[in-house]
């Protein structure tokens, strides 16, 4: 039996009017690191929560500089996404326990990428019988987490 998903966060995103320029370079520029999800600062890099997750934990590791391509990134830019990436993926496994991980990268707008032109590393936890990472499929359920919640659960963990 095919059982539903109830998401209903992602409606926002889906019908809102999209930010004009870039909102991770704006939340970039801001200090409200709470109220824009953004979770640790690093020295080229931050981690930040999406704010229209596919499953609870659904994390980004991105640039501060806004650029498109992977291959432009420095090599210290290389290091601290690598540095990041481990460092998050450590936390999501202490603090929320999912049966596995997604990492990845849309790259392009054919690739899913719904901000195309500012490189960013999606890490999504995945449970056992959770949605689908791409596309949510289903036979599934989705494990739900108010956002600022889960902010200050792994906010201290950074």
């Amino acid at each position: 039996m095919n059982k539903n998903i109830w998401a209903p966060w992602r409606i926002e995103y889906i019908l809102s009017n999209k930010q004009a320029g870039c909102f991770l370079c704006s939340m970039f520029a801001e200090e409200n690191d709470r109220e824009n999800l953004l979770l640790k600062r690093g020295k080229t890099m931050a981690v930040v929560m999406n704010r229209y997750p596919y499953t609870s934990g659904h994390l980004m590791v991105t640039p501060y500089r806004h650029i498109e391509k992977i291959q432009d990134l420095t090599p210290e830019e290389r290091i601290e996404l690598t540095d990041l990436t481990i460092e998050t993926v450590t936390i999501l496994q202490t603090a929320l326990h999912p049966d596995g991980i997604n990492l990845g990268f849309n790259l392009g707008e054919a690739a899913g990428a719904g901000l195309k032109d500012h490189i960013h590393q999606h890490i999504v936890p995945r449970w056992n019988g959770d949605t689908n990472f791409m596309p949510i499929l289903a036979k599934t359920t989705v494990i739900p987490q108010a956002l600022l919640e889960q902010y200050d659960i792994l906010k201290p963990l950074f």
